[in-house]
């Protein structure tokens, strides 16, 4: 094995009852504390929405093209399951926004990064951030920090340099952007190339299992969560560990830089980088390990199924199931169904599960329609679910009717909910709840199973997980998928 192959680690084996209720785990918090300050100077999140606006908007604008041009699900992309443009719609879409083919196709892979569409199979269809791109500033931050997240993805690799070396630097560049954040300036890239060597070499012992302890007052809290790795994890072997440790590190932080400044994250001007105030403020959410909540709207009662679940996404359980009452009693019974069923159809994970949640407060009457709900593939483990406790099954064993690929998809999907809306550690947490005993066998299955949200849910795993082996594995299984490699 490299030390990019997923390590053979046993997954901790629990209940069934977290994958029955992972949907609803979602909107499970931790009890409240007043929300941190922002560093000073930080630019109110309506102007950090307008900055990421003003970065993705040709990804933006290949988005809507392709959404008004192709009827999205239909001829948007090839056969080959990545959702790479045809060369027919590629110099259609370049003849119709005035660019070349060559931009066209770039812009196109911003928006998948960044979840402005998503690929299902041999088509693709908009992500719910684009259809909620002109209102919604906290959908378009999300957008944005998945650009960021996957920026080793979104920009070439550097050529004739140890898959491993490139890892390594990945791996090491979180305490190189905390260091930037917590400099709040410019910092000379010799000093950030200093630190990049100090890092890589304190991963390269943790590889090797030899002890060491870090003066913990000398790295930041971003540096000290990526840290945290397992007591009982198992060493990865590298490959050619020499030529891997001769690999000179300066033309991969120019590599690293270049791909940071890319997605908007940092400049580069004088033999210094510097954050830009996106950047920094992205950092900061990582070091305080926090996510920006979409606001609940006032008056659910009076809102439509989408709204008035994205209200309820904040509420617990009790108060969410109550709110779902009142909503249920102002309305038909069938056209209740109809909206919550229509909301779950949309591109927003966490609303599929919640769309769920209220159709069990409705209950017999809404059996038919959950019923043929089954036959269509992102409903279907949620509506198996639902119609296995209609049944009689107790909770904690619903999970039973669920094939293993159907678990997997559902575990994918609520992945993508956490990623879009949880903190980092329950997604790291959501990592226990998977059907498969070991990594490996979760990322194969995960890749197999083709959620449209696969690329998206394992760059965020990698960007979350305390376990830099682990984290490693990850992202390199992201990259397959993202590239169609193996």
């Amino acid at each position: 094995m490299t030390s990019r192959n997923p390590r053979d680690s046993r997954l901790r084996l629990v209940g069934p009852r977290p994958l029955a209720a992972a949907p609803r785990a979602v909107t499970q918090r931790r009890s409240r504390r007043p929300a941190p300050r922002p560093p000073e100077g930080t630019p109110p999140p309506a102007e950090l929405a307008g900055m990421a606006r003003t970065r993705l908007a040709d990804a933006a604008r290949v988005a809507h093209w392709a959404d008004a041009a192709l009827r999205p699900g239909r001829e948007g992309a090839t056969s080959d399951g990545k959702g790479t443009l045809s060369d027919t719609t590629a110099e259609r879409a370049a003849a119709d926004l005035g660019l070349t083919v060559a931009q066209v196709r770039a812009d196109w892979d911003t928006a998948r990064l960044a979840g402005l569409v998503e690929v299902h199979g041999d088509s693709a269809r908009p992500g719910w951030r684009l259809r909620a791109w002109n209102r919604d500033d906290s959908a378009v931050l999300r957008g944005w920090v998945a650009f960021f997240d996957a920026w080793s993805l979104a920009y070439p690799e550097p050529e004739d340099h140890q898959h491993a070396a490139v890892a390594e630097v990945v791996s090491a560049m979180p305490q190189v952007l905390s260091f930037l954040q917590l400099s709040a300036g410019p910092v000379p890239v010799e000093q950030l190339l200093d630190l990049l060597a100090q890092r890589v070499t304190e991963l390269r012992t943790e590889r090797c299992e030899i002890p060491y302890v870090p003066p913990v007052a000398h790295h930041p809290p971003y540096e000290e969560a990526l840290r945290a790795a397992p007591s009982d994890s198992h060493p990865v072997e590298a490959p050619d560990q020499n030529s891997v440790e001769d690999t000179p590190l300066a033309p991969l932080l120019d590599w690293a830089l270049d791909a940071l400044a890319y997605v908007g994250a940092l400049t580069c001007a004088d033999g210094q980088a510097t954050l830009t105030p996106l950047g920094s403020w992205a950092v900061w959410v990582k070091l305080e390990q926090i996510c920006v909540a979409a606001q609940s709207p006032a008056g659910n009662i009076e809102q439509n199924a989408e709204d008035m679940l994205r209200g309820c996404a904040q509420l617990r359980p009790n108060a969410a199931r109550a709110e779902y009452r009142a909503w249920l009693a102002a309305r038909t019974v069938g056209s209740a169904v109809t909206e919550l069923l229509d909301a779950a159809r949309g591109e927003d994970a966490l609303l599929r599960g919640l769309a769920f949640e209220a159709l069990r407060v409705v209950g017999a009457p809404a059996e038919p329609d959950v019923r043929a709900a089954a036959d269509e593939t992102p409903l279907r483990p949620y509506a198996l679910l639902w119609l296995a406790e209609h049944d009689g099954t107790d909770p904690e064993d619903a999970h039973e009717v669920l094939t293993r690929q159907e678990a997997t998809w559902l575990w994918v999907d609520t992945a993508a909910a956490v990623a879009d809306h949880g903190e980092a550690p329950l997604l790291v947490r959501h990592l226990e709840s998977a059907v498969q005993p070991t990594v490996p066998a979760l990322l194969d299955e995960v890749r197999a199973v083709g959620h449209p949200r696969t690329v998206q849910v394992l760059v965020a795993l990698a960007a979350a997980h305390p376990d830099p082996a682990l984290a490693r594995a990850v992202r390199r299984a992201a990259f397959q998928v993202h590239t169609g490699g193996s």
